[in-house]
């Protein structure tokens, strides 16, 4: 799906108010969360590699703190899904 801010999921079934954007870098997909419950999330968190997201899931458990980290809210293939999806559009639609 894609509005003015992206191309986005919904990383929770049937909650419409949190979206994740995806991009892709240079040399990385990054997520940036919106949620329509905190409109400062947006302009608080900026946009975040996948490196990074991984490399914090492992802190995350490395200091053990007795949860799952939240990896749920950044899916990597539904990420691949869509921006090959949004790249296939974009060129069907300039007829190359």
């Amino acid at each position: 799906m894609k509005d003015k801010l992206g191309v986005y999921y919904y990383p929770i079934p049937g909650e419409k108010d949190l979206k994740t954007y995806i991009r892709l870098s240079s040399n990385d997909i990054e997520f940036r969360l919106w949620s329509a419950e905190d409109p400062d999330l947006w302009e608080e968190h900026g946009w975040v590699p996948w490196t990074a997201i991984k490399e914090a899931e492992r802190l995350y458990l490395a200091e053990g703190k007795g949860q799952k980290p939240p990896m749920h809210l950044y899916d990597l293939e539904i990420a691949f899904r869509l921006l090959k999806d949004f790249v296939q559009d974009y060129f069907n639609e300039k007829g190359e």
